[in-house]
């Protein structure tokens, strides 16, 4: 670890806590918009890892299990750095939207460009200013729309590094998933930061048992490292069920949903999942299991469409 670490001209050394204060771009009114980064160092030389949220600026439950990491000091480091980013798109956060003000989606135009778009600008300079320093990183996610994922953390195939990590965190499930081009993850492991991509609940949302869940693998992730201050107790990880393929369920019939199935279900071939049914009482559809699976992902939506994505199921799991 080196004596001195710098971001946006702000010098932060062992022993130091800081926030620093990410400002890119003012509100059209001309308001100022800072976003903070924190940052704990420990006097005892160790790894950095970034813990991260709101890429999506709806998706408002990563926020919070950040927040809850910097309530309950989990943040303070027994060794190393541990730099927390709550809100990354500050300005989807402020509208309860995904997207920047310039429609474009932040996870997708990684690396960025200092002359781009408003949202390539902001990727930029996170890539020049936050991640050179990191080693670790674990970004929080939820569900687009209404769709409820599974408390799951995604890593890259063929990698046993991440694998061991993705044991260590121990959430329920862990998806083998490829990078996406332009993604912050794709980004992070090009320049060398060991990223856990996690997924639970759903936009404007917040949900308790998502969050411990989250606690609970970012405790044990961290004492992994050696990083977890003694007062912090870490419960058992769970014996997370490895998804090497899934698909998604798309409804046949437009309607009112009725999911029957609870989250992390498991279900059998031609087993009911769900009913689709007018609102006049006329007609209801069932939907059954297309092959036997995990339901890693339940669309809460009270009313779809057809061609909605109403489950996502596992296909092969990883013996």
């Amino acid at each position: 670890m080196p004596t001195e670490m710098t971001i946006f001209n702000e010098t932060i050394l062992p022993g130091e806590s800081k926030t620093i204060n990410m400002q890119i771009a003012k509100l059209h009114s001309m308001t100022d918009i800072e976003i903070p980064i924190i940052v704990e160092r420990s006097k005892v030389a160790g790894p950095t890892v970034l813990l991260s949220a709101g890429l999506h600026g709806d998706e408002i439950n990563g926020t919070e299990i950040v927040r809850q990491i910097i309530v309950n000091k989990i943040n303070k480091p027994k060794s190393g750095t541990v730099i927390c980013m709550p809100i990354i798109n500050i300005f989807g956060f402020l509208n309860q939207t995904r997207e920047f003000p310039d429609g474009r989606d932040l996870n997708r135009v990684f690396p960025g460009s200092k002359e781009g778009s408003l949202a390539s600008r902001f990727a930029y300079y996170i890539l020049k200013e936050i991640i050179p320093h990191v080693d670790y990183a674990i970004d929080f996610h939820a569900g687009g729309a209404q769709r409820f994922n599974a408390p799951q953390i995604r890593i890259v195939p063929n990698n046993e590094e991440l694998k061991k990590l993705s044991d260590v965190f121990g959430a329920p499930f862990t998806l083998y998933s490829n990078n996406i081009s332009g993604s912050f993850r794709s980004s992070c492991d090009e320049m060398g930061a060991k990223m856990l991509l996690f997924e639970g609940g759903k936009s404007i949302d917040i949900n308790e048992a998502v969050i411990v869940e989250a606690l609970e693998g970012t405790k044990r992730f961290l004492s992994h490292l050696k990083m977890l201050q003694k007062k912090h107790v870490c419960s058992q990880p769970n014996d997370t069920i490895y998804i090497k393929k899934s698909d998604w369920i798309r409804a046949p019939f437009s309607g009112m949903f009725h999911g029957l199935k609870t989250i992390g279900s498991y279900v059998e071939k031609g087993e009911l999942i769900a009913t689709i049914s007018d609102p006049f009482g006329k007609v209801e559809h069932k939907v059954k299991a297309p092959h036997k699976g995990y339901l890693i992902n339940v669309n809460d939506a009270p009313v779809i469409y057809q061609g909605d994505a109403i489950f996502h199921i596992s296909t092969i799991l990883e013996e």
